[in-house]
Protein backbone atom coordinates (compact mmCIF):
# COMPACT_ATOMS: atom_id res chain seq x y z
CA UNK A 1 0.00 0.00 0.00
CA UNK A 2 2.90 2.38 0.81
CA UNK A 3 4.85 1.84 -2.68
CA UNK A 4 1.46 2.32 -4.80
CA UNK A 5 1.13 5.73 -2.70
CA UNK A 6 4.41 6.84 -3.23
CA UNK A 7 3.61 5.82 -6.92
CA UNK A 8 0.38 8.21 -7.29
CA UNK A 9 2.47 10.96 -5.30
CA UNK A 10 5.08 10.69 -8.23
CA UNK A 11 2.45 10.62 -10.86
CA UNK A 12 0.78 13.49 -9.85
CA UNK A 13 3.83 15.53 -9.24
CA UNK A 14 4.41 14.68 -12.52
CA UNK A 15 1.68 15.83 -14.35
CA UNK A 16 2.01 19.07 -12.35
CA UNK A 17 5.41 19.56 -13.55
CA UNK A 18 4.08 18.85 -17.36
CA UNK A 19 2.64 22.30 -17.31
CA UNK A 20 5.67 23.99 -16.07
CA UNK A 21 8.66 22.40 -17.58
CA UNK A 22 11.95 24.24 -18.18
CA UNK A 23 13.67 26.83 -16.23
CA UNK A 24 14.66 30.09 -17.52
CA UNK A 25 18.13 30.30 -18.87
CA UNK A 26 19.35 33.43 -20.42
CA UNK A 27 19.28 33.56 -24.03
CA UNK A 28 21.23 35.25 -26.91
CA UNK A 29 20.35 38.85 -26.78
CA UNK A 30 17.43 39.37 -29.78
CA UNK A 31 18.34 39.67 -32.81
CA UNK A 32 16.93 41.92 -35.90
CA UNK A 33 14.18 39.13 -37.63
CA UNK A 34 12.53 41.27 -39.86
CA UNK A 35 14.13 44.07 -42.35
CA UNK A 36 12.31 47.35 -42.62
CA UNK A 37 10.98 46.43 -46.30
CA UNK A 38 9.80 42.91 -45.28
CA UNK A 39 7.04 41.76 -43.80
CA UNK A 40 6.36 38.48 -42.77
CA UNK A 41 6.76 34.93 -44.05
CA UNK A 42 4.21 33.12 -46.25
CA UNK A 43 3.16 30.24 -45.14
CA UNK A 44 -0.10 28.74 -47.23
CA UNK A 45 -1.39 24.88 -45.99
CA UNK A 46 -0.86 22.48 -48.96
CA UNK A 47 -1.42 18.72 -47.69
CA UNK A 48 -0.67 16.57 -45.15
CA UNK A 49 2.80 15.76 -43.89
CA UNK A 50 4.33 12.42 -45.01
CA UNK A 51 2.84 9.45 -42.41
CA UNK A 52 -0.41 10.76 -42.01
CA UNK A 53 -0.72 10.74 -37.62
CA UNK A 54 -3.66 9.62 -35.79
CA UNK A 55 -4.24 9.62 -32.30
CA UNK A 56 -2.47 12.58 -29.90
CA UNK A 57 -2.20 14.77 -33.03
CA UNK A 58 -5.49 14.30 -34.81
CA UNK A 59 -6.96 15.59 -31.72
CA UNK A 60 -5.79 18.90 -32.01
CA UNK A 61 -7.71 22.14 -33.96
CA UNK A 62 -6.35 21.68 -37.54
CA UNK A 63 -4.28 24.70 -37.75
CA UNK A 64 -1.94 22.89 -35.20
CA UNK A 65 -2.03 19.09 -36.89
CA UNK A 66 1.27 18.41 -38.48
CA UNK A 67 1.44 19.26 -42.59
CA UNK A 68 3.65 20.73 -45.40
CA UNK A 69 2.87 24.11 -45.96
CA UNK A 70 4.44 26.19 -48.61
CA UNK A 71 7.07 28.74 -47.59
CA UNK A 72 8.76 31.73 -48.51
CA UNK A 73 10.94 31.61 -45.75
CA UNK A 74 14.88 32.52 -46.96
CA UNK A 75 16.11 30.09 -44.71
CA UNK A 76 17.76 26.92 -45.63
CA UNK A 77 16.67 23.57 -45.19
CA UNK A 78 16.94 21.68 -42.07
CA UNK A 79 16.43 24.85 -40.21
CA UNK A 80 13.80 25.10 -37.66
CA UNK A 81 11.76 28.40 -37.07
CA UNK A 82 9.43 28.85 -34.03
CA UNK A 83 6.74 31.05 -34.52
CA UNK A 84 6.31 32.00 -30.80
CA UNK A 85 3.06 34.21 -30.90
CA UNK A 86 1.19 31.54 -33.03
CA UNK A 87 2.14 28.95 -31.17
CA UNK A 88 2.89 26.70 -34.23
CA UNK A 89 7.11 25.31 -35.68
CA UNK A 90 8.30 24.79 -39.08
CA UNK A 91 10.98 22.47 -40.56
CA UNK A 92 12.23 24.65 -43.40
CA UNK A 93 12.59 21.62 -46.52
CA UNK A 94 13.55 23.69 -48.96
CA UNK A 95 11.97 24.25 -52.64
CA UNK A 96 9.52 26.44 -51.11
CA UNK A 97 8.00 24.19 -48.54
CA UNK A 98 7.89 23.57 -44.80
CA UNK A 99 5.98 21.09 -42.12
CA UNK A 100 4.23 22.99 -39.64
CA UNK A 101 3.77 21.56 -35.98
CA UNK A 102 1.28 22.66 -33.18
CA UNK A 103 4.09 23.72 -30.24
CA UNK A 104 3.25 24.60 -26.60
CA UNK A 105 5.45 27.39 -25.87
CA UNK A 106 6.78 29.69 -22.62
CA UNK A 107 4.09 31.62 -20.59
CA UNK A 108 3.65 35.34 -19.90
CA UNK A 109 7.25 36.43 -18.48
CA UNK A 110 9.33 32.80 -19.69
CA UNK A 111 9.02 34.14 -23.75
CA UNK A 112 12.40 34.54 -25.26
CA UNK A 113 13.77 34.94 -28.95
CA UNK A 114 17.07 34.27 -30.41
CA UNK A 115 19.18 31.99 -32.88
CA UNK A 116 20.45 28.80 -31.18
CA UNK A 117 21.96 25.61 -32.83
CA UNK A 118 20.64 21.72 -31.39
CA UNK A 119 23.70 21.07 -29.32
CA UNK A 120 22.10 17.42 -28.80
CA UNK A 121 19.60 14.67 -28.92
CA UNK A 122 17.94 12.23 -26.68
CA UNK A 123 15.42 9.67 -26.80
CA UNK A 124 12.70 9.23 -23.28
CA UNK A 125 15.17 11.59 -21.65
CA UNK A 126 14.87 12.04 -17.79
CA UNK A 127 14.54 15.08 -16.35
CA UNK A 128 16.25 17.14 -13.83
CA UNK A 129 14.24 20.80 -13.42
CA UNK A 130 17.25 23.16 -13.15
CA UNK A 131 17.69 25.32 -9.71
CA UNK A 132 15.66 28.22 -10.89
CA UNK A 133 12.67 26.08 -11.12
CA UNK A 134 13.14 24.35 -8.10
CA UNK A 135 13.66 27.24 -6.15
CA UNK A 136 10.17 28.85 -7.48
CA UNK A 137 8.67 25.26 -6.96
CA UNK A 138 10.28 23.19 -4.58
CA UNK A 139 7.94 20.36 -4.29
CA UNK A 140 9.16 19.43 -7.37
CA UNK A 141 11.14 15.86 -7.98
CA UNK A 142 14.64 16.45 -8.61
CA UNK A 143 14.37 13.64 -11.43
CA UNK A 144 11.80 11.93 -13.60
CA UNK A 145 13.34 8.82 -14.73
CA UNK A 146 12.53 8.84 -19.03
CA UNK A 147 9.10 7.36 -19.89
CA UNK A 148 5.24 8.37 -20.60
CA UNK A 149 4.99 9.85 -17.26
CA UNK A 150 8.04 11.93 -17.68
CA UNK A 151 7.03 15.59 -18.70
CA UNK A 152 9.86 16.23 -21.61
CA UNK A 153 7.76 12.87 -23.11
CA UNK A 154 9.81 10.76 -25.91
CA UNK A 155 12.31 13.09 -27.53
CA UNK A 156 14.21 16.07 -26.45
CA UNK A 157 16.64 18.56 -28.71
CA UNK A 158 18.86 20.54 -26.69
CA UNK A 159 19.69 24.07 -27.63
CA UNK A 160 22.62 24.99 -26.88
CA UNK A 161 23.93 27.48 -24.18
CA UNK A 162 20.41 27.19 -22.64
CA UNK A 163 18.69 25.01 -20.37
CA UNK A 164 16.04 25.34 -22.96
CA UNK A 165 14.55 22.46 -25.02
CA UNK A 166 12.29 21.18 -27.54
CA UNK A 167 10.55 18.38 -26.50
CA UNK A 168 7.48 16.33 -26.42
CA UNK A 169 5.00 16.11 -23.72
CA UNK A 170 2.51 13.88 -21.52
CA UNK A 171 -0.25 16.06 -21.90
CA UNK A 172 -0.84 17.27 -25.49
CA UNK A 173 -3.55 19.36 -24.16
CA UNK A 174 -1.26 22.22 -23.68
CA UNK A 175 -0.13 21.89 -27.42
CA UNK A 176 -1.66 25.81 -28.78
CA UNK A 177 -1.18 27.29 -25.49
CA UNK A 178 1.34 29.63 -23.53
CA UNK A 179 1.97 27.23 -20.53
CA UNK A 180 5.86 26.34 -20.16
CA UNK A 181 9.10 28.29 -18.58
CA UNK A 182 10.31 28.78 -21.87
CA UNK A 183 10.81 24.74 -23.40
CA UNK A 184 9.05 24.33 -26.71
CA UNK A 185 6.85 21.50 -26.63
CA UNK A 186 5.31 19.42 -29.08
CA UNK A 187 2.96 15.93 -29.30
CA UNK A 188 4.75 12.83 -28.89
CA UNK A 189 4.36 11.76 -32.74
CA UNK A 190 5.26 15.30 -33.53
CA UNK A 191 8.44 15.52 -32.08
CA UNK A 192 9.37 12.17 -32.99
CA UNK A 193 8.62 12.65 -36.22
CA UNK A 194 10.33 16.08 -35.84
CA UNK A 195 13.46 14.47 -33.87
CA UNK A 196 13.85 12.02 -36.99
CA UNK A 197 14.42 15.16 -39.27
CA UNK A 198 16.55 17.75 -37.05
CA UNK A 199 20.09 17.06 -36.88
CA UNK A 200 22.60 17.95 -34.11
CA UNK A 201 24.36 21.62 -34.92
CA UNK A 202 20.99 22.36 -36.79
CA UNK A 203 19.57 26.59 -36.76
CA UNK A 204 16.76 26.80 -34.90
CA UNK A 205 15.46 30.61 -34.86
CA UNK A 206 13.09 31.88 -31.83
CA UNK A 207 10.87 34.63 -33.26
CA UNK A 208 10.02 37.28 -30.20
CA UNK A 209 6.27 37.15 -28.83
CA UNK A 210 5.52 40.30 -31.01
CA UNK A 211 7.00 39.17 -34.38
CA UNK A 212 3.96 40.28 -36.50
CA UNK A 213 4.23 36.87 -39.04
CA UNK A 214 1.11 35.97 -40.65
CA UNK A 215 -1.01 32.96 -39.30
CA UNK A 216 -1.62 30.16 -41.70
CA UNK A 217 -5.42 31.36 -42.57
CA UNK A 218 -3.49 34.62 -44.07
CA UNK A 219 -0.47 33.69 -45.90
CA UNK A 220 0.24 37.19 -47.33
CA UNK A 221 4.10 38.10 -46.18
CA UNK A 222 7.17 37.89 -48.44
CA UNK A 223 10.50 36.50 -47.45
CA UNK A 224 11.77 36.22 -43.63
CA UNK A 225 15.07 37.99 -43.11
CA UNK A 226 17.30 36.80 -40.37
CA UNK A 227 20.26 38.61 -39.21
CA UNK A 228 22.20 37.27 -36.07
CA UNK A 229 24.39 39.76 -35.84
CA UNK A 230 22.83 43.13 -35.27
CA UNK A 231 21.24 43.75 -32.08
CA UNK A 232 16.98 43.93 -32.44
CA UNK A 233 15.13 47.13 -32.29
CA UNK A 234 12.14 44.72 -31.49
CA UNK A 235 12.74 44.69 -27.44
Amino acid sequence: MFSKSISKSITAVSLIAAALTCGAAKADPLVAFLSPAQSAPQYAPEQAAPDDQAGEDAQLAPRLQRQIVNSATAEAPGTVIIDTPHTVLYFVLGDGKAIRYGIGVGRQGFTWSGVKQVARKAEWPDWYPPAEMIARQPYLPRMVAGGPGNPLGARAMYLGGTEYRIHGTNDPSTIGKHVSSGCIRLTNEDVEDLYGRVQVGAKVVVLPQSAPTETAQQPRGTHLSLNADRPSSLY
